[in-house]
């Protein structure tokens, strides 16, 4: 997908934007709209909102924007990104993907509540309806920040295996419940799942209880295969919806960008995808480099990508998982499947290609409205034995000239795949801050935030790299490559304006 302008537009309101948001509620890549779209809203009016679920999001960071700093909304996990080092404030998002993701999932402005009560401009039965407030998939849903990517974006993919296995063995921790993993990020792997160290990382957390929602990826014209490790059909891969200006689904299609996957591999669902509008990192890395082409309002920031579709996603998961707290990954992917919202035959892209679609929207009304079934996945288990750099496949972080290469971690620490994966399948590699040989991350937990740590880390050249700037990346104007907003990286398709031509297919 590649972002043909980003000349901003012309100053224009409709006489519907509401002065408070920056822009119209209707507009469908709203989460007023896109919470109709996925069923959000019926789920809540039902009086499921995500309550006791935590969603552990692997990302950038998070920052506490408004919409995201009540009192114990998000919880700050590990700082295992380049930034780690002499962090005053660990886990902040400098670069502003992550904060995005989380209020997608489970944003809510401080004076949005459940209560209908006197709510004039609620659509169903649910305070958290009103079109005024800025209200995420899973409203009352917990947000466990595994910062992983740097302030510039930049994050070796043993840095989200690290994420991820932290989170499988802290999940239920004292005060801590973590059901869900929200993961915008993939690679283009050049190995099959079934040796991906990357995949077989998620598929055990998928195995030891933890529904991970991964993104497609965004090359879409270019790549039929899904982005790792949402390739592996353990796990539940989201596609990209482009609801093209309407909240009917009967002329929705594929976003351009997004990845589709082939008939070994479908995505399992798709989501809003195009124009989503999120919240936004004032002076975040994104936000000064796009030169606010997509700001909206001063609060929000406007982006199209897979990423969205994930975190839409697993909003919906933890909207399900707050009705059947015991489910396991697979009954919940079976539901969300067979629930979701089949286009009619009168859709081009609909009429039996679910290797575009999936089995269609996701819908959480339906879900939460329908019986719980029973399902066991057996699709090949993947033995995580391949390589890194397979895994990366030419994606690579750089400190200075020297590119990280071969069997090794971001401390230069040889990686056994084999060793890692049998770590992985007993839920033991991590044990008190350290992975993989290093120290990590601090081993302490105070209830509402993981303990910092003093490392300053030794790059694989040999030398101190904390304070570094990290590349691996390209900022070209209009998109991110290599390890940025591409498919095979932090899969968001890039930031845009509000007009509807600022995408070409290309």
């Amino acid at each position: 997908m590649l972002v043909a302008s980003t000349a901003p537009d012309l100053p224009a309101a409709s006489a519907a934007v509401n002065p408070a948001l920056g822009y119209d509620p209707a507009d469908t890549g709203s989460l007023s709209s896109i919470s109709r779209i996925v069923g959000a809203q019926g789920a809540w009016a039902a009086g499921w909102t995500g309550a006791g679920v935590d969603v552990a999001v692997i990302d950038t960071g998070v920052t506490p924007v408004p919409g995201l700093d009540a009192a114990g909304k998000v919880i700050t996990g590990p700082d295992l990104s380049f930034d780690a080092p002499g962090a005053v404030m660990p886990g902040l998002d400098a670069f502003g993907h992550g904060t995005f993701m989380a209020g997608l999932i489970a944003g809510r402005d401080a004076t949005a509540t459940a209560s209908a009560s006197g709510c004039t401009t609620c659509l169903v039965a649910s305070g958290y309806s009103d079109t005024t407030k800025f209200v995420g998939i899973a409203p009352d849903a917990r947000i466990v920040n595994v910062k992983v990517g740097a302030a510039d974006g930049a994050a070796d993919v043993t840095q989200v295996i690290a994420g991820i296995d932290w989170v499988v063995q802290h999940a239920h921790d004292p005060g801590l419940n973590i059901r869900v993993i929200s993961l915008s990020y993939g690679t283009d792997s050049a190995q099959a799942y079934t040796v991906d160290p990357l995949a077989q990382a998620a598929e055990q957390a998928w195995k030891h209880g933890i529904v991970v929602v991964a993104a497609a990826g965004n090359d879409g014209k270019k790549s039929k295969q899904l982005a790792a490790p949402g390739y592996d059909p353990y796990l539940f891969a989201v596609g990209g919806d482009d609801p093209q200006g309407t909240l009917a689904t009967g002329d929705d299609t594929v976003s351009t960008f997004a990845q589709h996957g082939n008939t070994h591999r479908p995505v399992d669902v798709t989501a809003p995808a195009a124009h989503v509008i999120g919240l936004r990192v004032p002076g975040g890395f994104v936000d000064s480099l796009a030169g606010n082409t997509g700001q909206v309002g001063t609060r929000f920031q406007r982006g199209s990508g897979t990423s969205q579709a994930t975190a839409v996603a697993a909003g919906v998961a933890a909207l399900v998982l707050q009705k059947y707290p015991t489910a396991t990954p697979d009954q919940v992917k079976a539901l969300l499947d067979t629930t979701a919202t089949k286009l009619s035959s009168g859709n081009a892209n609909a009429p039996g290609q679910r290797v575009h679609w999936g089995y269609g929207i996701v819908n959480a009304a339906a879900a939460v409205a329908a019986a719980l079934p029973a399902a066991t996945q057996t699709s090949t288990a993947s033995t995580g034995t391949g390589t890194l750099d397979a895994t990366r496949n030419g994606v690579r972080v750089v400190d200075g000239t020297v590119a990280l290469t071969g069997q090794r971690d971001i401390f230069g620490q040889p990686f056994s795949s084999s060793g890692t994966a049998a770590a992985q399948t007993q839920a033991t590699a991590w044990t008190a801050g350290v992975w993989n040989g290093s120290r990590w991350s601090g081993d302490g937990w105070s209830g509402s935030r993981w303990s910092s740590t003093t490392w300053t880390g030794t790059d694989w050249a040999g030398s101190r790299w904390s304070g570094s700037r990290w590349s691996g990346m390209a900022w070209d104007g209009s998109r991110w490559s290599g390890s940025g907003w591409g498919s095979s990286r932090w899969t968001g398709a890039g930031w845009d304006g509000s007009r509807w031509s600022t995408y070409a297919a290309g």
